[in-house]
C-alpha cells in the first residue's frame, strides 16, 4: 500500500490536524476521492484506544469535518451546475465518478446523503451532485448532519472498541485495513454488476 494511502502512516505523520483535513477533503472535495476514509477513521479509533488520541474530541471534530466537507461539496456543485458533467477528465477528476454518484442519487434521492457516506468515491461526489440537482440546502444539511455523525462515529468507535477489548489487535492492523477497504467496495461492485446486468438486458 502506498504510504500516502496508509492510514497509520498518515496519522503518525500528519497528526490530529492532518486527520481532520483528510476527512474534510474526502467528504466533498472532488480531488479527495482517493483518500482512505473508512480505514482512516478505524485506525484513528484504534490509536485513541491506545491513548495516542483523545476519543471525545476526536469524535466531535471528525463529525464537524465530515459535515463541513459535504457542505463545501454541495456549494461547489450548486455553483458549478450541469457544467460539472462536461468537465474534462484529469488526474483528480473523472466524469465516471460523478456519473456513479448521480446514479446513486437518482435511485435513493435525499437518502443518498446518508447512504453514500459508507460507499467510497460516491461519498465524495454525492454532495456535489446534490448541489447540481438543486436539492434544498435545508434538506441537504439535515441528512448531511445525520450521515456525517453516523459515518465518523461508527467507524471510529469500531476501532476504539476493538482496540480496547482485543489484546494485540494493533499487530494485525495492516490486515484489518485491507479487509475494511475490500468490504467498503462491496456496494460499489454490487451497483456495477446491477448496472451491467441491466445494460445487457436492454441490449437483448
Amino acid at each position: 500500500m502506498p504510504q500516502y494511502l496508509d492510514p497509520q502512516f498518515l496519522i503518525e505523520t500528519l497528526g490530529f490536524v492532518g486527520l481532520v483535513a483528510i476527512v474534510f477533503a474526502e467528504s466533498g472535495l472532488f480531488f479527495g476521492f482517493f483518500l482512505p476514509g473508512d480505514s482512516l477513521l478505524f485506525t484513528a479509533g484504534l490509536f485513541a484506544s491506545q491513548g495516542h488520541l483523545s476519543i471525545a474530541p476526536l469524535l466531535v471534530t471528525l463529525a464537524i469535518a465530515a459535515i463541513a466537507g459535504d457542505s463545501v461539496g454541495y456549494m461547489f456543485g450548486k455553483r458549478a451546475g450541469p457544467a460539472i458533467f462536461r468537465k474534462e477528465d484529469s488526474l483528480f477528476f473523472h466524469k465516471k465518478h460523478v456519473a456513479r454518484a448521480k446514479a446513486f442519487y437518482d435511485r435513493y434521492g435525499v437518502k443518498t446523503i446518508v447512504l453514500a457516506r459508507f460507499v467510497p468515491i460516491v461519498r465524495t461526489f454525492a454532495p456535489i451532485v446534490a448541489g447540481v440537482a438543486g436539492m434544498e440546502y435545508k434538506t441537504f444539511l439535515k441528512f448531511n448532519i445525520v450521515g456525517g455523525i453516523l459515518w465518523t462515529a461508527s467507524m471510529t468507535l469500531l476501532g476504539y472498541v476493538l482496540g480496547a477489548t482485543v489484546p494485540g489487535i494493533g499487530d494485525y492492523l495492516e490486515y484489518i485495513i485491507v479487509g475494511i477497504i475490500l468490504l467498503s467496495f462491496v456496494p460499489v461492485v454490487r451497483e456495477y454488476l446491477k448496472e451491467r446486468k441491466a445494460s445487457n438486458r436492454s441490449e437483448l
